[in-house]
């Protein structure tokens, strides 16, 4: 009884749409009909990846399809600034 239990909940969950999922990062040849909407700005990540990770998150909080990282810097807690496109 317990695995149908959890075999049903693994389906469920796994058939949900991911609306936590970040915005995408995209490329000036990949804008399309997109249009910039505002910029985001994030501190303390450990890495580029986490950045790009954290500018992610936040576009997406902000309604954005997708974004383009305008700068990025420091050593060990970086921080960075995306335009978002919508």
């Amino acid at each position: 009884m317990k695995k149908l239990l959890y075999f049903s909940a693994v389906v469920t969950l796994a058939t949900l749409p991911f609306a936590t999922i970040a915005a995408d990062q995209l490329s000036k040849d990949n804008i399309g009909q997109l249009r910039p909407a505002g910029t985001v700005s994030v501190s303390g990540a450990a890495n580029l990846d986490d950045l790009q990770a954290k500018l992610g998150e936040k576009a997406k909080e902000e309604g954005a399809k997708g974004f383009i990282v305008n700068s990025a810097s420091g050593d060990e807690r970086m921080f960075g600034t995306a335009t978002i496109y919508k």
